[in-house]
């Protein structure tokens, strides 16, 4: 028994030295940056007059296929002409289904592929929050700097269509989704123009017009006539990935620029529910609305699997280093490990989202009476499919799920697969890297998987080199400022996008 337990001993000792020296060979990314200085902003007024005027037309999209108010569309053309002449004298421009805006900058070599930065000019309607401050006409470029919000506001400090710029930051619906990229990439051409600094290859910006609502009638109509054209992308360059700030990626001491190299899939069921209606002071032994309810728990306990995708293994071999140890214990380890990894990752709705097809109940409807027993139940579920799992896969999830009842299942919104997944061995992802270390030296720069919808997955027809990121450096609540309430972008912030385009369209040949 003596011998049998020093076996067992010894079998756990080699274990764990084997466990200890993976974890410490393991090739985890170094940051080697951290005390280099990154380009500081130079003050820039003009840049932000022409900014702050842009959010003051308010370019809403509503509905499921923009059918909203384009009158303000129209403003907004005009004055990207007023404001921008030498881009529109310079470069070969048109519009795309009418409202979709692209521009070409001619490079001196037509044999290399171009590139193509993208954006667009709607934003989501700003909501019926408190304004605190409705006074408007208000640039005040050299306040003095507040600090980042540390909680989501519940009111806007002003009027969301009043681009003001106060307190070191531009502030308005739509000033980091999307108009801040807009202006800059603008910006940065009429940089590069007024310059006379001739790139090698071709340069094109797209700007699309109802990217929250889909981008049907923007974006695919606009790549759709890049493939037409017979036109190949070197680079795609969107939004997606952001440099979180130092403390919004727990565990990590350090900024982390996360740069979207896939973004996932999308699929909102509509799922109809059948039972018997009636009154409810003679219920039946179960109501249509018990049966969904059955269906729905089913739906959340009985999720489809989380899995490490190559793309999430790299996430994790960049940042790992800067992880505690038992992290990248479980990351060096995952021959062994692996379960243990998954289990805490799908612990956290975040991580969670980064292993798994997501489920996401949103919208329920029954009966509109208190004594009504409904014949009919019906409730939304959306999935974000990752990549790797499929429609199919989804479809099949759902049959499995409300096997055994009376359903009807209808798929709303704009079904769609997940996204190719872009190489990080690229010039194209290569120069992200140099462009963020230009500005923000400190941050580990990694792939990430992009959990929304962005017009970026459009662009797969005509190159395979597809990357999301915008070079802002932002906290997690001010992130969800983006679709919520007293959205702001810092002039800091903005300075720093112009520059990072310009840079990426200076130093792309070099």
């Amino acid at each position: 028994m003596k011998k049998v337990l020093l076996i067992i001993l010894g079998i756990l000792a080699i274990l764990v030295a084997v466990l200890l020296i993976k974890t410490y060979t393991y090739p985890f990314k170094k940051n080697t940056d951290e005390a280099r200085e990154g380009w500081k902003p130079v003050k820039n007024d003009s840049a932000l007059i022409r900014f702050s005027n842009g959010i003051k037309i308010p370019t809403v999209s509503t509905g499921s296929l923009g059918e909203f108010n384009y009158t303000p569309f129209d403003e907004f053309k005009e004055y990207l002409k007023i404001s921008y002449p030498l881009v529109y004298q310079n470069t070969e421009n048109f519009e795309v289904n009418k409202y979709g805006l692209v521009f070409r900058l001619k490079g001196s070599n037509p044999a290399l592929e171009p590139i193509l930065f993208l954006s667009h000019m709607d934003v989501v309607p700003p909501g019926d929050a408190d304004v605190k401050n409705k006074e408007e006409n208000i640039f005040r470029p050299d306040d003095k700097v507040l600090p980042p919000v540390s909680k989501v506001a519940e009111d806007w400090d002003y009027s969301p269509f009043a681009g003001v710029v106060a307190n070191g930051r531009i502030y308005g619906r739509g000033a980091i989704d999307m108009k801040g990229m807009l202006f800059s990439l603008m910006e940065s051409v009429n940089n590069l123009i007024k310059s006379k600094q001739t790139p090698q290859r071709d340069i094109y910006l797209a700007f699309g017009f109802d990217e929250e609502v889909g981008g049907q009638k923007g974006a695919i109509q606009i790549a759709d006539y890049f493939k037409k054209k017979g036109l190949k992308f070197d680079a795609v360059y969107d939004e997606g990935g952001l440099i979180m700030q130092k403390g919004s990626v727990a565990g990590i001491d350090s900024d982390v620029a996360v740069v979207g190299c896939a973004e996932k899939g999308f699929l909102s069921a509509k799922i109809k529910v059948k039972g018997l209606g009636g009154h409810s002071s003679m219920p039946p032994m179960e109501s249509a609305i018990g049966k969904a309810a059955v269906i729905m728990q089913r739906l959340e306990d009985d999720q489809m699997k989380p899995v490490i995708t190559p793309l999430i293994k790299e996430f994790f071999d960049n940042i790992g280093g800067a992880m505690p140890f038992t992290s990248r214990l479980a990351i060096a380890n995952q021959w062994l490990l692996k379960p243990v990894l998954l289990s805490q990752l799908t612990k956290n709705n975040t991580t969670n989202a980064l292993v798994r097809t997501t489920t996401a109940l949103t919208m329920m409807k029954g009966s509109d009476g208190t004594n009504v027993l409904s014949p009919e139940v019906e409730f939304v579920v959306n999935f974000r499919l990752l990549p790797g799992n499929t429609v199919k896969d989804v479809r099949e999830h759902i049959a499995k799920v409300t096997q055994g009842f009376d359903v009807e299942v209808e798929e709303i919104d704009n079904t769609r697969e997940a996204s190719k997944i872009s190489p990080t061995n690229t010039k194209a992802y290569q120069l992200i890297q140099a462009g963020i270390k230009e500005i923000h030296p400190g941050a580990i720069v990694t792939p990430y998987l992009t959990m929304a919808g962005t017009d970026a997955a459009k662009y797969e027809i005509v190159s395979k080199n597809v990357y999301r990121f915008m070079p802002i450096k932002i906290n997690s609540s001010e992130q969800q400022s983006l679709h919520s309430t007293n959205e702001y972008l810092s002039i800091e912030n903005y300075l720093k996008m112009i520059h990072y385009f310009e840079f990426m369209m200076k130093n792309y040949d070099k």
